[in-house]
């Protein structure tokens, strides 16, 4: 399980939609859960940045999952993911963003939630990428740091702006199995 974490705007769809991409074209499958967009809305946003997601999911490898976190509760929408996993039984599971859907309930909810969900997929041997939205510039999160402990990998992506650019900088926080 990966946790990729960043700030608005710093493109966390994007690489959540690169690592679907090179999934599906390897031939895994490729679930790719939405929270806070369309299936439509992130096909074309890709589309702008080149990435094209179109041919995998008319080829089936690539399907999209999206539901508002207002939609129902945790539990409802934990039970929505465990029969959408069973049903296209993905080799890989993306949810976009995990903090919009871990809003929903209360900080003990939201962990046994994604508790759940992760040892759902890893009993399955599913791949999992996790996107998490921090709030502008403030240190991460206390329910982030919480959730990391879940994970195998934890990356950050942040923006740096000065000297009239803007660079985007991936830090990795955490990966079990990898030498300091």
């Amino acid at each position: 399980s990966i946790l990729l974490t960043g700030t608005p705007g710093t493109g966390k769809t994007s690489v959540a939609a690169c690592f679907a991409q090179a999934a599906a074209r390897r031939g895994d499958r490729v679930l790719f859960f939405s929270f806070e967009e369309s299936p439509n809305q992130i096909i074309r946003n890709m589309r702008s940045i080149n990435l094209r997601l179109e041919p995998l999911v008319r080829r089936g490898g690539l399907r999209f999952h999206s539901a508002r976190p207002s939609l129902y509760g945790l539990e409802m929408h934990l039970a929505t993911m465990f029969k959408e996993i069973a049903a296209f039984k993905p080799h890989v599971v993306i949810i976009d963003p995990i903090t919009s859907l871990m809003d929903s309930g209360s900080d003990s909810e939201g962990k046994a939630m994604v508790t759940r969900l992760i040892d759902y997929l890893k009993a399955g041997q599913v791949t999992s990428l996790f996107t998490s939205l921090t709030q502008g510039g403030h240190a991460l999160a206390q329910s982030e740091a919480a959730m990391s402990s879940l994970m195998d990998s934890w990356v950050l992506l942040q923006d740096f702006e000065g000297n009239g650019e803007r660079n985007r900088v991936l830090y990795v926080l955490k990966a079990r199995g990898m030498q300091p």
